[in-house]
């Protein structure tokens, strides 16, 4: 059983509604992904937390229906 890239981008956006999400399928098998995660709301938070937050957003697929998942966080750069 896999996740589509849209299902894991969906569940981001829902629990970080202000997140912008780019999904990348690393091994084409819809088993092994990348995911940039850019959010205020990381703003001041450690990354640990940030990281956090994706898997909690996640609801218990890690290592389930989502085999791997490669995870970049940050707040958005200041211009």
């Amino acid at each position: 059983m896999t996740m589509a890239a849209e299902e894991i981008e969906a569940l981001i956006v829902q629990a970080i509604p202000d997140a912008q999400v780019e999904i990348t399928d690393l091994a084409g098998d819809g088993d092994h992904y990348s995911a940039k995660v850019i959010s205020e709301s990381f703003r001041g938070v450690p990354r640990i937390k940030q990281h956090q937050r994706v898997y909690e957003a996640l609801g218990g697929r890690m290592g389930g229906v989502l085999h791997a998942l490669q995870l970049s966080t940050a707040p958005p750069e200041k211009e």
